[in-house]
């Protein structure tokens, strides 16, 4: 067993959680920044925090509209507000068998929808809506994804 010291300070990208396991309500420390995580009241959490799946939702819903910002900034684009909405849904997949009766036939879905205000053509405004595709956190969700875990004592 590998001995891993919890860090004093956290680089950019990193997390660390702490749960006293009285409850869901998690302390979270995201590169410096503290924040706290929870479930809904409707599944026994004090909904305190946003969800995990709420922090995966906004992390795809910031790092899209900062990809979008960047892009019309460096275009020189006349956007003047980009608001970015993600919902993580647990859908059944298209064309399923066994989607009434297996529980693993669920697939994870994260619907996103993009407002851009701006004096934009339809041409500028459809290479945006590409561009969102391209944020660093859409394309690692939509790539292969290894967790690999050790224990720190």
């Amino acid at each position: 067993m590998t001995d891993v010291a919890i860090p004093a300070t956290l680089a950019e990208g990193a997390a660390l959680a702490h749960s006293d396991n009285t409850g869901f309500r998690t302390a979270l420390d995201i590169a410096g920044h503290p924040m706290i995580a929870d479930e809904p009241v409707s599944v026994g959490g004090t909904d305190a925090g946003p969800s995990p799946y709420g922090l995966l939702s906004g992390a795809l819903a910031s790092c899209t509209a900062m990809t979008l910002h960047a892009y019309a900034k460096l275009k020189g684009l006349a956007v003047t507000d980009i608001r970015v909405h993600v919902r993580h849904d647990k859908v059944h997949e298209v064309d399923c068998e066994n989607c009434e009766s297996d529980a693993g036939a669920k697939v994870d879905c994260l619907a996103r929808t993009i407002w851009i205000e701006g004096t934009l053509d339809d041409k500028a405004r459809a290479r945006m809506l590409q561009i969102a595709d391209k944020c660093p956190v859409h394309r690692t969700l939509e790539g292969q994804i290894r967790i690999v875990t050790t224990t720190g004592g």
